[in-house]
């Protein structure tokens, strides 16, 4: 969606896709809009508790059949398993991707990875076709005024023109862009924590191999699950800006994340918005 900084303070119904790294502030920002007025759409929640909520909780159960005590108690429906995934918690959909290596260490086999990759691809695509029926929701059924999609990090990876025309009709992309200084915070934090993460296939291919080389590796189960995870973290992050830098040129517009820091309130967050559109027309 393509307007000038005038249409957007004066439309009544702002519908906005923020875009970027997890970890430039998505999430952050739509948490200081009015949820009042605001309703904030979680990419990665939709996909957590709608589009792999089953093999999720199969995974889960999985786990817990292993340990006797529990497999009694399951078998004999003496107690159930849920998972509680909120926008600000979704570590059971990062226990699901898994990462590749020893089963050991809790690792995962290459082919396990990468189904469980490709079941959050065809969920991640599905959450974003549904931001239309939710900005209808968000109207009709709740009466807000304006819808934020807070999309997942990797929604430039999927390669799929036909759900960024779709979020580009519907809503005004804004691709928060990481400074240095923040770029080197997530690149600390993959080291401190390292999170699983998805990855096109071609990209994981490349890479594994290269990896699996320096280090000597002939096969993935001998791979501490963190270290693949760490050393990659940086290539993906550099893999990516392109292609989010690609996506705002053709269908929306670039904010850097340190001016979206800044903000505190929807009304500095409007006024930055139009600034932006204002400085591209």
């Amino acid at each position: 969606m393509r307007m000038s900084a005038k249409d957007f303070l004066t439309c009544e119904r702002k519908q906005i896709t923020l875009l970027g790294m997890s970890g430039a502030g998505k999430t952050t920002l739509a948490n200081k809009l009015s949820p009042k007025k605001w309703f904030h759409y979680s990419g990665d929640y939709r996909i957590g508790t709608q589009y792999l909520s089953e093999p999720i909780l199969d995974n889960i159960k999985q786990q817990a059949m292993d340990t006797p005590f529990l497999k009694e108690l399951l078998i004999s429906d003496s107690i159930y398993i849920c998972n509680n995934i909120t926008v600000d918690n979704l570590m059971p959909i990062s226990s699901f991707m898994g990462k590749i290596g020893n089963p050991d260490l809790g690792g995962l086999s290459l082919e396990t990875f990468k189904n469980r990759q490709l079941l959050h691809r065809e969920a991640e695509i599905a959450a974003m076709k549904d931001v239309p029926k939710f900005i209808e929701k968000a109207q009709g059924i709740y009466s807000y005024n304006h819808f934020i999609n807070d999309a997942g990090g990797s929604v430039c990876e999927l390669d799929e023109p036909e759900v960024l025309n779709l979020l580009a009709q519907h809503t005004l992309i804004i691709y928060i862009k990481t400074s240095k200084d923040q770029e080197q915070l997530l690149f600390d934090r993959a080291q401190q924590d390292p999170k699983p993460l998805y990855y096109r296939v071609d990209f994981l291919e490349e890479n594994l191999k290269t990896f699996m080389a320096e280090h000597h590796y002939s096969h993935t189960d001998q791979i501490p699950p963190n270290e693949f995870v760490s050393w990659v973290f940086p290539r993906l992050f550099h893999a990516r800006l392109p292609r989010y830098q690609a996506i705002a040129d053709q269908y929306g517009y670039t904010v850097d994340a340190s001016a979206i820091a800044k903000v505190q309130n929807e009304d500095e967050f409007i006024n930055l918005i139009a600034q932006t559109l204002d400085n591209n027309s």
